[in-house]
């Protein structure tokens, strides 16, 4: 099952899937920000969110649930944006896209390749999270300090806590199933052939997400793709600089 926050109600259809730990609520002033041109989806990836879980979260099967929810939807054609993990997960749609209903994609600073691992610290400190009763947001953040140095990324990793019935903080995340799959996440998608998909790949101008090197992974999965960079940005580009991104998205999707 998958759960998405939907903004607006009126021009064409817009995808939006989060990177790995994130949630649709990370692209809430994206989605206001774009919603006065089209009628957008934020969802939840499987293991994430509201979503439900999947133990063997693979991007064929993670893109296909995506396609799916879409299908069950009656969304027709839609746009489709996904960033990191997520754009990953909407490379993968675009390839199973037999009955071409993705008029145009956009992956955010994430390229069709094999990553090095770079979570192990954080999903250490994130299962030890999961298995400690905590009643604040102040205790759960000093848990994980001693994992996750940059208060940055703890807040937003935070951001996945809820209150439950009982008054507990839990994270709204399948920890096990996503530090199971891991191995998986960090791997490209499968390309059976070509992708001739009209795509725009953003870079974040000082994230090594994406690098020269990658340009020909890139030409050859997606012949179509086109390239922009968004100066003084990381790979978090969207949150730091969301109005030169949202034009650049509603340039490209309107052009």
């Amino acid at each position: 099952m998958i759960h998405a926050k939907q903004y607006s109600s009126s021009g064409p259809n817009l995808i939006i899937i989060h990177g790995l730990f994130g949630n649709a609520d990370n692209w809430h002033s994206i989605a206001q920000n774009l919603a006065e041109h089209f009628n957008i989806y934020c969802i939840d990836l499987p293991n994430h969110g509201l979503s439900s879980s999947m133990p063997d979260a693979t991007y064929p099967k993670m893109a296909q649930e995506v396609l799916d929810w879409a299908s069950e939807n009656n969304l027709g054609e839609f746009y489709l944006l996904g960033h990191s993990m997520g754009g990953k997960v909407a490379m993968q749609m675009a390839a199973l896209d037999q009955h071409k209903t993705i008029l145009k994609l956009i992956v955010a600073d994430i390229a069709p390749v094999d990553y090095e691992p770079s979570h192990t610290r954080i999903l250490e400190g994130l299962n030890v999270l999961t298995q400690t009763k905590v009643s604040s947001r102040k205790e759960a953040d000093s848990i994980l300090s001693d994992y996750v140095e940059m208060p940055a990324v703890r807040q937003f990793l935070l951001k996945n806590l809820v209150k439950s019935e009982t008054g507990q903080l839990t994270l709204r995340l399948a920890v096990e199933h996503i530090s199971n799959s891991y191995p998986t996440i960090l791997k490209k998608p499968v390309f059976e052939q070509a992708v001739m998909t009209h795509t725009l790949f953003i870079k974040g101008e000082h994230s090594d997400y994406i690098i020269p090197k990658y340009q020909k992974n890139i030409m050859t999965a997606f012949p179509q793709a086109s390239f922009k960079i968004l100066t003084g940005t990381g790979h978090w580009l969207h949150a730091e600089k969301p109005l030169p991104f949202g034009s650049l998205v509603k340039r490209f999707f309107t052009s």
